[in-house]
């Protein structure tokens, strides 16, 4: 995080850091209940499965608590926990035989206070439809589309996630727009 201002709570993540590469279980503890949820979805989403998520979580906070003095302050501690976890979400996925990504049962939030029934089934549709497109994406663009719009990180922190050039990002979230507007402009029309 060169060159911006660092958050309050950013540098209270941070100092917990520093505290759990001392061996100090509260701040761990303190880390882990910041974290665990997001974390916990993020992995949630790859593997589809809560028990695989959950033992790839707890693998994730293991090496937390094993590596926090590697954590060299250089990214924003998110970024760098997202890392770990992609990297360990990864490992499984390549263990494993492979996976389908199957539609994720997210409720949407819809902007009207008293949302009709129609209204409801409307959104639920169209919620199908994006969800569909995402899945016609790459891995590779499904996971940058996923960083960049789910978890809401710059491109910056997404190269630091899957450790590639922001430039490949980049390049894959533009080629990954341009599938899911096609995608989304044909279903559309077939609806018609």
């Amino acid at each position: 995080m060169t060159r911006q201002a660092i958050s309050p709570e950013e540098e209270s993540h941070r100092a917990l850091l520093r505290r759990v590469a001392q061996q100090d279980h509260e701040a761990f503890a303190e880390i882990y209940r910041a974290y665990e949820g997001r974390v916990f979805r993020f992995i949630q989403k790859k593997l589809n499965d809560p028990f695989e998520a959950a033992d790839v979580l707890h693998n994730v906070f293991l090496d937390v608590w094993r590596t926090a003095a590697n954590f060299g302050e250089k990214s924003r501690v998110s970024t760098w926990l997202l890392g770990i976890a992609f990297n360990k979400t990864m490992d499984r996925l390549r263990k494993k035989s492979p996976v389908t990504d199957l539609d994720d049962s997210e409720g949407r939030e819809v902007a009207s206070d008293d949302p009709s029934a129609l209204d409801l089934i409307e959104v639920a549709e169209e919620a199908a439809e994006v969800r569909h497109c995402l899945d016609k994406l790459s891995a590779e663009q499904r996971t940058v589309v996923e960083l960049a719009f789910y978890q809401e990180l710059s491109y910056a922190d997404i190269a630091q996630v899957i450790g590639r050039p922001e430039g490949t990002v980049k390049t894959r979230v533009f080629h990954a727009k341009q599938s899911l507007k096609r995608c989304l402009a044909r279903r559309l029309r077939r609806s018609a």
